[in-house]
């Protein structure tokens, strides 16, 4: 029996990590499908602008979906997610063929969002925020 090549590959963003194995599909299907912690992605993104933003790498390449791509998702919120999820793709798709790698560069699918929540300061009521000041 032939052992089925899988590629593993990790996306951030916030808080959220999404570790993507990207398979071929069984021969007699030609659609691939994403499954997002044991459920399909449709019913883990309901809204359709993540969902959008998880299909972004596939739509760009024009490749549909050819591959089958399970998902484990940890941590952050839904939309840091969906871009986590998108990063993993992205990485996953070059590995599969690095002359995806100038195209996703270009659309900017490749580089980690480095942006996060800045911490609370003590005595402060919220990061920057300061208590209102009195004269008198």
């Amino acid at each position: 029996m032939e052992q089925q090549k899988q590629i593993v590959a990790v996306g951030r963003r916030k808080a959220a990590v999404a570790r993507v194995y990207l398979r071929q599909p069984d021969k007699d299907i030609k659609e691939g499908k994403i499954v997002v912690n044991d459920r399909d992605y449709k019913e883990y993104f309901p809204a359709t602008t993540l969902q959008y933003v998880v299909e972004q790498p596939f739509k760009v390449l024009n490749i549909g979906m050819q591959y089958n791509v399970v998902v484990n998702l940890q941590g952050g919120g839904v939309k840091g997610q969906a871009e986590a999820l998108r990063l993993a793709i992205s990485k996953a798709l070059c590995e599969l063929n690095p002359e995806n790698r100038t195209l996703l560069k270009k659309e900017g699918f490749l580089t980690r969002d480095p942006r996060v929540v800045e911490r609370k300061k003590y005595g402060r009521p919220k990061a920057r925020k300061r208590f209102q000041f009195s004269k008198r």
